[in-house]
Protein backbone atom coordinates (compact mmCIF):
# COMPACT_ATOMS: atom_id res chain seq x y z
CA UNK A 1 0.00 0.00 0.00
CA UNK A 2 1.30 3.43 -0.86
CA UNK A 3 1.85 6.34 1.56
CA UNK A 4 -1.31 8.10 0.37
CA UNK A 5 -3.43 5.01 1.07
CA UNK A 6 -1.97 4.60 4.57
CA UNK A 7 -2.67 8.24 5.36
CA UNK A 8 -6.29 7.91 4.20
CA UNK A 9 -6.91 4.81 6.37
CA UNK A 10 -5.25 6.44 9.41
CA UNK A 11 -7.52 9.44 8.98
CA UNK A 12 -10.63 7.25 8.79
CA UNK A 13 -9.54 5.33 11.92
CA UNK A 14 -9.03 8.56 13.85
CA UNK A 15 -12.43 9.81 12.81
CA UNK A 16 -14.15 6.53 13.74
CA UNK A 17 -12.52 6.11 17.19
CA UNK A 18 -12.05 9.74 18.18
CA UNK A 19 -14.86 9.75 20.80
CA UNK A 20 -13.49 6.61 22.50
CA UNK A 21 -9.91 7.88 22.46
CA UNK A 22 -11.04 11.17 23.93
CA UNK A 23 -12.89 9.39 26.75
CA UNK A 24 -9.85 7.26 27.57
CA UNK A 25 -7.59 10.29 27.63
CA UNK A 26 -9.97 12.20 29.90
CA UNK A 27 -10.19 9.23 32.28
CA UNK A 28 -6.40 8.93 32.41
CA UNK A 29 -6.09 12.64 33.10
CA UNK A 30 -8.63 12.44 35.91
CA UNK A 31 -6.84 9.53 37.53
CA UNK A 32 -3.50 11.34 37.28
CA UNK A 33 -4.99 14.45 38.86
CA UNK A 34 -6.59 12.45 41.68
CA UNK A 35 -3.21 10.94 42.51
CA UNK A 36 -1.61 14.37 42.38
CA UNK A 37 0.87 13.43 39.70
CA UNK A 38 3.85 11.14 39.66
CA UNK A 39 5.71 10.54 42.96
CA UNK A 40 2.98 11.60 45.39
CA UNK A 41 2.75 9.90 48.84
CA UNK A 42 -0.53 8.21 47.93
CA UNK A 43 1.09 6.37 45.03
CA UNK A 44 -0.06 2.73 45.34
CA UNK A 45 2.29 0.15 46.81
CA UNK A 46 2.75 -3.45 45.78
CA UNK A 47 -0.52 -5.31 46.17
CA UNK A 48 -0.78 -7.17 49.46
CA UNK A 49 2.51 -5.92 50.90
CA UNK A 50 2.08 -5.67 54.70
CA UNK A 51 3.20 -2.78 56.85
CA UNK A 52 6.09 -4.32 58.80
CA UNK A 53 6.93 -2.83 62.19
CA UNK A 54 10.02 -4.00 64.06
CA UNK A 55 9.92 -4.28 67.85
CA UNK A 56 13.31 -4.27 69.58
CA UNK A 57 13.50 -4.98 73.31
CA UNK A 58 15.37 -6.87 76.00
CA UNK A 59 14.03 -10.38 76.59
CA UNK A 60 17.02 -11.98 78.29
CA UNK A 61 19.20 -9.22 79.76
CA UNK A 62 19.13 -6.69 82.62
CA UNK A 63 15.57 -5.44 81.95
CA UNK A 64 14.09 -8.65 80.58
CA UNK A 65 10.80 -8.13 82.44
CA UNK A 66 10.07 -5.13 80.20
CA UNK A 67 10.44 -6.79 76.78
CA UNK A 68 7.50 -9.22 76.92
CA UNK A 69 5.36 -6.84 79.01
CA UNK A 70 5.61 -4.00 76.51
CA UNK A 71 5.17 -6.39 73.60
CA UNK A 72 1.63 -7.09 74.85
CA UNK A 73 0.73 -3.48 74.08
CA UNK A 74 2.40 -3.61 70.67
CA UNK A 75 0.42 -6.76 69.83
CA UNK A 76 -2.80 -5.10 70.97
CA UNK A 77 -2.07 -2.10 68.73
CA UNK A 78 -1.49 -4.37 65.73
CA UNK A 79 -4.78 -6.13 66.48
CA UNK A 80 -6.62 -2.81 66.54
CA UNK A 81 -5.02 -1.63 63.28
CA UNK A 82 -5.84 -4.87 61.49
CA UNK A 83 -9.32 -4.96 62.99
CA UNK A 84 -9.92 -1.51 61.56
CA UNK A 85 -9.27 -2.75 58.04
CA UNK A 86 -5.49 -2.67 58.10
CA UNK A 87 -3.24 0.08 56.78
CA UNK A 88 -3.82 0.86 53.10
CA UNK A 89 -6.01 -2.24 53.02
CA UNK A 90 -3.12 -4.47 54.09
CA UNK A 91 -2.22 -6.29 57.27
CA UNK A 92 0.21 -4.90 59.83
CA UNK A 93 2.92 -7.32 61.01
CA UNK A 94 5.07 -7.07 64.14
CA UNK A 95 8.56 -8.57 63.96
CA UNK A 96 10.56 -8.79 67.18
CA UNK A 97 14.22 -8.83 68.13
CA UNK A 98 15.97 -9.54 71.45
CA UNK A 99 18.80 -7.09 72.10
CA UNK A 100 19.88 -8.17 75.63
CA UNK A 101 20.99 -4.51 75.93
CA UNK A 102 24.34 -5.40 74.34
CA UNK A 103 25.18 -2.54 71.91
CA UNK A 104 26.61 -4.91 69.30
CA UNK A 105 23.53 -7.12 69.56
CA UNK A 106 21.28 -4.06 69.27
CA UNK A 107 22.88 -3.07 65.97
CA UNK A 108 22.89 -6.68 64.74
CA UNK A 109 19.19 -7.15 65.44
CA UNK A 110 18.34 -3.78 63.94
CA UNK A 111 20.20 -4.71 60.75
CA UNK A 112 18.35 -8.02 60.58
CA UNK A 113 14.99 -6.34 60.91
CA UNK A 114 15.80 -3.66 58.34
CA UNK A 115 17.90 -5.53 55.79
CA UNK A 116 16.47 -9.06 56.01
CA UNK A 117 12.92 -8.67 57.31
CA UNK A 118 12.35 -5.39 55.50
CA UNK A 119 10.61 -3.50 58.29
CA UNK A 120 9.25 -0.08 57.43
CA UNK A 121 9.52 1.37 60.96
CA UNK A 122 10.87 0.37 64.37
CA UNK A 123 9.53 0.61 67.91
CA UNK A 124 12.61 0.63 70.16
CA UNK A 125 11.62 -0.36 73.70
CA UNK A 126 15.16 0.22 74.93
CA UNK A 127 17.22 2.62 77.07
CA UNK A 128 18.65 5.74 75.48
CA UNK A 129 22.16 4.42 74.75
CA UNK A 130 20.81 1.45 72.80
CA UNK A 131 18.27 3.58 70.94
CA UNK A 132 21.03 5.96 69.86
CA UNK A 133 23.15 3.04 68.65
CA UNK A 134 20.45 1.51 66.49
CA UNK A 135 19.27 4.84 65.05
CA UNK A 136 22.69 6.28 64.23
CA UNK A 137 24.14 3.00 62.91
CA UNK A 138 21.15 1.44 61.15
CA UNK A 139 17.77 3.15 61.12
CA UNK A 140 18.73 6.68 60.09
CA UNK A 141 21.07 5.63 57.25
CA UNK A 142 18.34 3.30 55.97
CA UNK A 143 15.61 5.93 56.23
CA UNK A 144 13.60 3.91 58.77
CA UNK A 145 11.61 5.97 61.31
CA UNK A 146 12.02 4.86 64.92
CA UNK A 147 9.80 5.62 67.89
CA UNK A 148 10.99 4.82 71.41
CA UNK A 149 8.38 4.41 74.15
CA UNK A 150 11.08 4.05 76.82
CA UNK A 151 14.16 6.20 76.11
CA UNK A 152 13.76 9.19 78.40
CA UNK A 153 17.21 10.80 78.57
CA UNK A 154 17.41 14.48 77.56
CA UNK A 155 20.45 13.48 75.48
CA UNK A 156 18.09 11.94 72.93
CA UNK A 157 16.87 15.42 72.01
CA UNK A 158 20.19 16.14 70.30
CA UNK A 159 20.65 12.87 68.41
CA UNK A 160 21.98 12.95 64.83
CA UNK A 161 19.04 11.08 63.35
CA UNK A 162 17.96 12.89 60.15
CA UNK A 163 14.63 13.57 61.90
CA UNK A 164 13.84 9.85 61.98
CA UNK A 165 13.82 9.43 65.78
CA UNK A 166 10.74 10.17 67.87
CA UNK A 167 9.63 9.11 71.33
CA UNK A 168 6.18 8.48 72.72
CA UNK A 169 7.27 9.07 76.31
CA UNK A 170 8.18 12.34 77.97
CA UNK A 171 11.82 13.36 78.49
CA UNK A 172 13.44 13.05 81.91
CA UNK A 173 13.89 16.79 81.77
CA UNK A 174 10.32 16.62 83.13
CA UNK A 175 10.69 13.63 85.49
CA UNK A 176 13.72 15.07 87.31
CA UNK A 177 11.89 18.06 88.83
CA UNK A 178 8.95 15.89 89.89
CA UNK A 179 11.38 13.49 91.60
CA UNK A 180 13.03 16.43 93.38
CA UNK A 181 9.66 17.66 94.57
CA UNK A 182 8.77 14.18 95.81
CA UNK A 183 12.00 14.01 97.83
CA UNK A 184 11.19 17.38 99.39
CA UNK A 185 7.59 16.33 100.10
CA UNK A 186 8.93 13.26 101.93
CA UNK A 187 10.85 15.62 104.20
CA UNK A 188 14.35 14.85 102.94
CA UNK A 189 17.03 17.52 102.83
CA UNK A 190 20.03 15.22 102.27
CA UNK A 191 19.95 12.26 99.90
CA UNK A 192 22.28 9.73 98.38
CA UNK A 193 21.85 8.85 94.73
CA UNK A 194 23.14 5.89 92.75
CA UNK A 195 22.71 6.21 89.00
CA UNK A 196 23.59 3.88 86.19
CA UNK A 197 26.44 5.49 84.25
CA UNK A 198 24.78 5.66 80.84
CA UNK A 199 22.75 8.35 79.06
CA UNK A 200 19.57 7.36 80.92
CA UNK A 201 21.12 7.51 84.39
CA UNK A 202 23.20 10.57 83.61
CA UNK A 203 20.24 12.48 82.18
CA UNK A 204 17.74 11.71 84.93
CA UNK A 205 20.20 12.24 87.77
CA UNK A 206 21.26 15.60 86.34
CA UNK A 207 17.63 16.67 85.86
CA UNK A 208 17.02 15.80 89.52
CA UNK A 209 20.10 17.64 90.73
CA UNK A 210 19.23 20.73 88.70
CA UNK A 211 15.86 20.93 90.48
CA UNK A 212 17.01 19.81 93.96
CA UNK A 213 17.60 22.44 96.65
CA UNK A 214 19.00 20.08 99.29
CA UNK A 215 22.24 18.18 99.67
CA UNK A 216 22.99 15.18 97.48
CA UNK A 217 25.80 12.65 97.12
CA UNK A 218 25.41 11.38 93.55
CA UNK A 219 27.53 8.36 92.63
CA UNK A 220 27.67 6.64 89.21
CA UNK A 221 27.63 2.85 89.00
CA UNK A 222 28.58 0.45 86.23
CA UNK A 223 26.21 -2.19 84.98
CA UNK A 224 26.91 -5.84 85.62
CA UNK A 225 28.94 -5.48 88.84
CA UNK A 226 28.59 -8.09 91.56
CA UNK A 227 28.71 -5.53 94.37
CA UNK A 228 28.08 -1.81 94.81
CA UNK A 229 29.14 -1.50 98.43
CA UNK A 230 31.88 1.05 97.80
CA UNK A 231 29.47 3.26 95.84
CA UNK A 232 26.87 2.93 98.60
CA UNK A 233 29.41 4.07 101.19
CA UNK A 234 30.12 7.19 99.12
CA UNK A 235 26.41 7.90 98.70
CA UNK A 236 25.83 7.54 102.44
CA UNK A 237 28.60 9.97 103.40
CA UNK A 238 27.40 13.08 105.16
CA UNK A 239 24.36 11.50 106.71
CA UNK A 240 22.11 10.96 103.68
CA UNK A 241 18.55 10.23 104.83
CA UNK A 242 17.43 8.20 101.82
CA UNK A 243 18.81 6.61 98.67
CA UNK A 244 17.48 7.45 95.22
CA UNK A 245 17.78 4.44 92.91
CA UNK A 246 18.24 5.39 89.26
CA UNK A 247 19.23 2.09 87.69
CA UNK A 248 17.85 -1.02 86.07
CA UNK A 249 16.27 -3.75 88.20
CA UNK A 250 19.26 -6.12 87.95
CA UNK A 251 21.64 -3.51 89.42
CA UNK A 252 19.07 -2.12 91.86
CA UNK A 253 18.44 -5.57 93.31
CA UNK A 254 22.13 -5.85 94.26
CA UNK A 255 22.64 -2.43 95.82
CA UNK A 256 19.27 -2.32 97.59
CA UNK A 257 20.02 -5.63 99.30
CA UNK A 258 23.53 -4.44 100.23
CA UNK A 259 22.20 -1.11 101.52
CA UNK A 260 19.75 -2.91 103.81
CA UNK A 261 22.12 -5.65 104.97
CA UNK A 262 24.89 -3.18 105.87
CA UNK A 263 22.53 -0.71 107.52
CA UNK A 264 23.45 2.09 105.14
CA UNK A 265 19.93 3.00 104.02
CA UNK A 266 16.42 2.06 105.07
CA UNK A 267 14.52 4.61 103.01
CA UNK A 268 14.47 4.71 99.21
CA UNK A 269 13.04 6.68 96.31
CA UNK A 270 12.52 5.06 92.93
CA UNK A 271 12.02 6.01 89.28
CA UNK A 272 10.56 4.48 86.11
CA UNK A 273 13.22 1.77 85.64
CA UNK A 274 12.95 0.70 89.30
CA UNK A 275 9.16 0.54 89.20
CA UNK A 276 9.46 -3.21 89.11
CA UNK A 277 7.42 -6.18 90.37
CA UNK A 278 10.63 -8.21 90.11
CA UNK A 279 12.19 -6.00 92.81
CA UNK A 280 9.32 -6.78 95.15
CA UNK A 281 10.06 -10.47 94.82
CA UNK A 282 13.84 -10.01 95.05
CA UNK A 283 13.99 -7.58 97.99
CA UNK A 284 10.77 -8.45 99.81
CA UNK A 285 7.50 -6.56 99.94
CA UNK A 286 7.99 -5.66 103.59
CA UNK A 287 11.31 -3.92 102.84
CA UNK A 288 9.77 -1.78 100.09
CA UNK A 289 6.41 -1.11 101.70
CA UNK A 290 5.47 2.55 101.41
CA UNK A 291 8.50 3.56 99.33
CA UNK A 292 7.61 5.98 96.56
CA UNK A 293 8.82 6.81 93.09
CA UNK A 294 8.09 8.64 89.85
CA UNK A 295 7.47 7.50 86.27
CA UNK A 296 5.91 8.77 83.05
CA UNK A 297 2.21 7.94 82.92
CA UNK A 298 -1.05 8.90 81.24
CA UNK A 299 -3.69 11.49 82.00
CA UNK A 300 -6.26 9.88 84.33
CA UNK A 301 -8.91 12.23 82.92
CA UNK A 302 -8.26 11.10 79.34
CA UNK A 303 -10.95 9.09 77.64
CA UNK A 304 -8.27 7.66 75.36
CA UNK A 305 -6.52 6.22 78.42
CA UNK A 306 -9.80 4.72 79.63
CA UNK A 307 -10.45 3.13 76.26
CA UNK A 308 -6.97 1.63 76.21
CA UNK A 309 -7.33 0.29 79.75
CA UNK A 310 -10.67 -1.28 78.88
CA UNK A 311 -9.23 -2.95 75.78
CA UNK A 312 -6.07 -4.09 77.56
CA UNK A 313 -7.99 -5.60 80.47
CA UNK A 314 -10.35 -7.39 78.06
CA UNK A 315 -7.37 -8.80 76.15
CA UNK A 316 -5.09 -9.76 79.06
CA UNK A 317 -7.28 -9.87 82.16
CA UNK A 318 -5.49 -7.13 84.09
CA UNK A 319 -4.04 -3.66 83.68
CA UNK A 320 -0.32 -3.19 82.99
CA UNK A 321 1.95 -3.01 86.03
CA UNK A 322 5.11 -1.66 84.40
CA UNK A 323 5.84 1.78 83.02
CA UNK A 324 5.85 2.44 79.25
CA UNK A 325 3.17 -0.10 78.25
CA UNK A 326 0.70 2.52 77.03
CA UNK A 327 3.52 4.43 75.36
CA UNK A 328 4.37 1.30 73.37
CA UNK A 329 0.79 1.01 72.15
CA UNK A 330 0.85 4.66 71.09
CA UNK A 331 4.08 4.18 69.13
CA UNK A 332 2.66 1.34 67.02
CA UNK A 333 -0.65 3.12 66.42
CA UNK A 334 1.15 6.32 65.40
CA UNK A 335 3.22 4.43 62.82
CA UNK A 336 0.12 2.77 61.37
CA UNK A 337 -1.82 6.02 61.15
CA UNK A 338 1.14 7.88 59.63
CA UNK A 339 1.53 5.21 56.94
CA UNK A 340 -2.18 5.49 56.17
CA UNK A 341 -1.89 9.29 55.99
CA UNK A 342 1.13 8.99 53.68
CA UNK A 343 -0.54 6.42 51.46
CA UNK A 344 2.79 4.61 51.59
CA UNK A 345 4.92 2.21 53.61
CA UNK A 346 8.11 4.03 52.65
CA UNK A 347 9.96 5.03 55.81
CA UNK A 348 10.63 8.67 55.01
CA UNK A 349 7.02 9.21 53.98
CA UNK A 350 5.81 7.68 57.24
CA UNK A 351 8.16 10.01 59.11
CA UNK A 352 6.79 13.02 57.27
CA UNK A 353 3.26 12.26 58.50
CA UNK A 354 3.97 11.46 62.16
CA UNK A 355 3.66 15.06 63.34
CA UNK A 356 0.51 15.51 61.27
CA UNK A 357 -1.40 12.55 62.75
CA UNK A 358 -0.31 13.48 66.28
CA UNK A 359 -0.74 17.23 65.98
CA UNK A 360 -3.51 19.42 67.28
CA UNK A 361 -5.43 19.81 64.02
CA UNK A 362 -7.96 17.33 62.70
CA UNK A 363 -10.60 14.88 63.88
CA UNK A 364 -9.79 13.63 67.38
CA UNK A 365 -8.94 9.92 67.37
CA UNK A 366 -8.68 7.94 70.62
CA UNK A 367 -7.06 4.65 71.59
CA UNK A 368 -9.01 1.42 71.36
CA UNK A 369 -10.35 -0.64 68.49
CA UNK A 370 -13.20 1.74 67.65
CA UNK A 371 -11.09 4.86 67.79
CA UNK A 372 -8.33 3.39 65.63
CA UNK A 373 -10.86 2.21 63.05
CA UNK A 374 -12.42 5.68 62.96
CA UNK A 375 -8.99 7.20 62.42
CA UNK A 376 -8.15 4.86 59.54
CA UNK A 377 -11.49 5.58 57.88
CA UNK A 378 -11.04 9.34 58.26
CA UNK A 379 -7.60 9.15 56.67
CA UNK A 380 -9.06 7.05 53.86
CA UNK A 381 -11.48 9.91 53.17
CA UNK A 382 -8.58 12.33 53.00
CA UNK A 383 -9.38 14.01 56.34
CA UNK A 384 -6.83 15.19 58.90
CA UNK A 385 -6.76 13.50 62.31
CA UNK A 386 -5.38 14.21 65.77
CA UNK A 387 -4.46 10.98 67.59
CA UNK A 388 -4.80 11.49 71.33
CA UNK A 389 -2.63 8.72 72.70
CA UNK A 390 -3.34 6.42 75.61
CA UNK A 391 -0.29 7.81 77.45
CA UNK A 392 0.02 11.32 76.03
CA UNK A 393 -0.98 13.66 73.27
CA UNK A 394 1.52 12.90 70.52
CA UNK A 395 2.29 16.52 69.75
CA UNK A 396 5.92 16.20 68.64
CA UNK A 397 8.31 19.14 68.44
CA UNK A 398 11.10 19.59 65.90
CA UNK A 399 13.37 17.20 67.83
CA UNK A 400 10.79 14.40 67.97
CA UNK A 401 10.10 15.06 71.67
CA UNK A 402 6.65 15.33 73.19
CA UNK A 403 5.74 18.90 74.06
CA UNK A 404 3.46 17.78 76.91
CA UNK A 405 3.05 14.71 79.06
CA UNK A 406 2.38 13.40 82.54
CA UNK A 407 4.59 12.20 85.39
CA UNK A 408 3.03 10.01 88.06
CA UNK A 409 3.94 9.42 91.69
CA UNK A 410 3.52 5.80 92.85
CA UNK A 411 4.48 3.60 95.78
CA UNK A 412 5.12 0.00 96.71
CA UNK A 413 2.12 -1.10 98.76
CA UNK A 414 0.56 -4.41 99.85
CA UNK A 415 2.96 -6.46 97.77
CA UNK A 416 2.21 -4.48 94.61
CA UNK A 417 2.39 -1.03 93.05
CA UNK A 418 -0.13 1.70 93.81
CA UNK A 419 -0.58 4.84 91.70
CA UNK A 420 -0.89 7.97 93.86
CA UNK A 421 -1.02 11.13 91.75
CA UNK A 422 -0.34 12.53 88.29
CA UNK A 423 1.26 15.84 87.35
CA UNK A 424 1.02 17.40 83.87
CA UNK A 425 4.32 18.65 82.45
CA UNK A 426 5.27 20.89 79.54
CA UNK A 427 8.64 20.86 77.84
CA UNK A 428 10.27 23.33 75.50
CA UNK A 429 13.57 22.86 73.76
CA UNK A 430 15.42 24.45 70.89
CA UNK A 431 17.29 21.37 69.71
CA UNK A 432 16.50 21.84 66.03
Amino acid sequence: MGAAGQSLIAGLMRAKFAPALTAVMLLAAALFAACGGEGRQDEPQAAGEPLKIGYLADYSGPIAEFGPALETAARLAVKHLNGGGGVLGRDVELLTGDTTLDPARVVEEARRLVEVEGVHAIVAALPTAQVLALVESVAAPAGVPTISPTATSPQLTFAEDDDLLFRSTVSDAAQGPVLAQLAADEGYVNVGLLYINDPYGQGLSQAFLDAWDGRASAVPIADGASSYLSELLLAAEGGAEALIAIAYPSEAEIFLREAIEHGLFERFLFVDATKSPDLIEAIGAERLEGMKGTAPTGDPASNSLRMFDRAYRAEYGELPRLAFVRETYDAVIAIGLAAAAAGSTEGVRIRDQLRAVGGVDGIVVEAGAGGVEDGLRALGRGEAINYEGAAATLDWDAAGDLRTGFIGVWRYADGGIEELSVQPVTLRNEAR
